[in-house]
C-alpha cells in the first residue's frame, strides 16, 4: 500500500476504535510515537491520519496538549446520515449508473434535446460556477425523473440534497468540482452519447467512468491538504525548536 493510502487506512482504524467506545469522547488520544508502535506505522502517518479525522470533525488536534476526541454533531440538515464526499460519491457510483441505464431504455427524443441544452450550459464559457453547477445537478435529475422509478428519483434527489447541504461534503465538492469542468463536461457528453444510442450498458459504464474520476480527483485534493498540513505543521515545530534552543 502506498504511503499516500496507508494514511487513511490508520485514520479509518483509528476511528473505528473511537466507535467502538476506547477513546471516548473528551479521551485524549495516545502520542504519535505510541499509535505509531501500535499500527506499525511512521509518526509521519499517524500525523497524516489525524488531520484527516480532523478534516471530518472527529478529533481535534490541541498544539502543545494532544489530540482529543469531538462530540459528533447532531444538527445534520434533516436528520442526515454523517458521511464522507467518498461515501456519497461511491452510492452515487452505484445508484445513478443504474438510473442511467434505466434511462437509455425509456429516453425520448425530447428528453435527449433536453440533457443536450443541459450539457452546451455546463460547457459556457460565460457561465459563472453557480450556472454551470445547476446546469450539472439539472443533467442528473433530468436522467433520475427518465428513469422512470419513482424511489430512484427520490434516492437521487435525497443524494444531491445531501452533497449541497452537507458542510463537508459540499467542501470537498467545491475544491474539486472548481477546477475539473473540462472534464466533467467531457464525461457528461459520454453519458449523453450512450443514452442518445439507446445502450443501457454503454449508460451504465459511462456514468460509472465519471463517477469513478471523480472519486479520484477527490482522493488527490484530500491528499494534498493533508500533506500540506502536514508540512505546515512541521514547519511550524521546527520554528519552536529553533528558538528555543536560541534562549
Amino acid at each position: 500500500m502506498s504511503e499516500t493510502r496507508l494514511y487513511q487506512s490508520i485514520a479509518s482504524r483509528i476511528r473505528g476504535l473511537i466507535d467502538s467506545g476506547e477513546f471516548p469522547t473528551g479521551s485524549r488520544l495516545p502520542g504519535e510515537r505510541d499509535l505509531a508502535e501500535r499500527f506499525g506505522v511512521s509518526r509521519v502517518t499517524i500525523r497524516e491520519a489525524e488531520i484527516a479525522l480532523e478534516a471530518q470533525g472527529l478529533i481535534a488536534i490541541k498544539t502543545g496538549s494532544g489530540v482529543y476526541v469531538q462530540a459528533r454533531s447532531r444538527a445534520l440538515p434533516d436528520d442526515y446520515p454523517d458521511v464522507s464526499a467518498f461515501d456519497l460519491t461511491a452510492a452515487r457510483a452505484v445508484i445513478e449508473a443504474e438510473a442511467a441505464a434505466l434511462a437509455a431504455m425509456a429516453i425520448t427524443d425530447d428528453e435527449i434535446q433536453e440533457l443536450e441544452d443541459l450539457v452546451v450550459a455546463m460547457s459556457n464559457p460565460a457561465a459563472s460556477d453557480a450556472e454551470a453547477a445547476e446546469a450539472d445537478r439539472q443533467f442528473h435529475l433530468t436522467i433520475a425523473r427518465i428513469a422512470g422509478n419513482p424511489v430512484i428519483e427520490h434516492c437521487i434527489q435525497l443524494i444531491w440534497r445531501m452533497r449541497n447541504e452537507l458542510p463537508r461534503v459540499k467542501r470537498v465538492y467545491a475544491s474539486v468540482c472548481h477546477h475539473d469542468w473540462d472534464a466533467r463536461t467531457d464525461e457528461h457528453a459520454a453519458v449523453l452519447a450512450a443514452l442518445k444510442a439507446r445502450d443501457a450498458q454503454g449508460s451504465r459504464a459511462a456514468m460509472r467512468d465519471h463517477f469513478h474520476r471523480l472519486f479520484e480527483a477527490m482522493l488527490e485534493a484530500t491528499e494534498k491538504d493533508a500533506l500540506a498540513e502536514v508540512r505546515r505543521r512541521t514547519e511550524h515545530d521546527r520554528e519552536r525548536f529553533l528558538a528555543t534552543t536560541r534562549i
